[in-house]
């Protein structure tokens, strides 16, 4: 069964927009983690990116640099990101889990064994930040092969030839980074993100989802508009953040802060 084709599928037969939240596995601890992301889908998220924490995440801005610090030092590894999968696939066996991060860990972990492992606890693609298609042979073609898929990131600045460079040995769907520059900083343009949005269908049949710099139900409707779907990262990791007590230990607000923000977001969606 392929998870992500058969959501993206049954929400474009339905004339519906993707709507997936970004949260970074253990932050800020195993048990809130857990219990925010299995009660996603039931508050309109449609597929789910866990990030894998990491100690020097080059591409991510701030706010989710000091998750993966908050997550790290409440003991969150790789196998307890997994194991976090594997519990959420007991009750949930419908929505796409997609694990987002960088290569050191999955090369630590040893890459054979990482993709087994994702395999047995219900993880359906991957996407690794600073692994660009010229090192396919490394990583990716194995994934592929065992079904996993492999979702890359475009940016502004790509241009056609790299696109059809980038999208090769793509599935799931693409991923459209709308800003330049690292996560949580700046807001897209529409008129720039349109056009490029152009660009990349031009080259590829795949769903194309925007994601960077959304941060508001308005700004998740527009974007949603003009793509086959968003998701939204930091603003999220931001609220998780503002709801910590001093000791960043979670409270009775953060679960409900959370789950009432990313309803109004999907709201935003689901109405275009």
């Amino acid at each position: 069964m392929n998870r992500i084709k058969e959501t993206f599928d049954q929400l474009k037969n339905n004339n519906k927009k993707a709507f997936g939240i970004f949260l970074t596995a253990g932050d800020p601890d195993f048990t809130s983690s857990f219990n925010l992301i299995q009660k996603l889908p039931n508050n309109g998220v449609d597929f789910i990116e866990i990030g894998m924490p990491f100690s020097d995440p080059m591409a991510d801005g701030p706010s989710i640099q000091q998750s993966s610090q908050r997550a790290l030092k409440s003991g969150m590894n790789l196998t307890k990101c997994l194991s976090l999968v594997k519990n959420f696939r007991k009750k949930n066996y419908q929505t796409p889990i997609i694990l987002m991060g960088y290569y050191n860990p999955i090369y630590r972990y040893g890459k054979e064994r990482f993709i087994q492992k994702c395999l047995d606890c219900g993880v359906d693609g991957l996407i690794i930040v600073d692994l660009p298609s010229e090192e396919d042979e490394e990583f990716y073609i194995e994934a592929e092969k065992n079904k996993l898929s492999i979702i890359r990131l475009v940016t502004p600045t790509t241009d056609i030839k790299r696109l059809n460079k980038i999208l090769l040995n793509a599935t799931g769907f693409v991923y459209y980074v709308s800003i330049t520059g690292i996560t949580g900083t700046q807001a897209p343009n529409i008129e720039d993100v349109s056009k490029n949005l152009k660009k990349i269908k031009s080259v590829t049949n795949l769903p194309v989802i925007i994601g960077f710099g959304i941060r508001s139900p308005s700004q998740a409707s527009l974007m949603s508009n003009i793509s086959d779907g968003i998701v939204v990262g930091s603003a999220v990791v931001d609220l998780i953040k503002s709801s910590l007590d001093s000791d960043n230990n979670a409270t009775k607000h953060t679960l409900e802060s959370c789950l009432d923000f990313i309803s109004e977001l999907s709201e935003g969606v689901k109405h275009n």
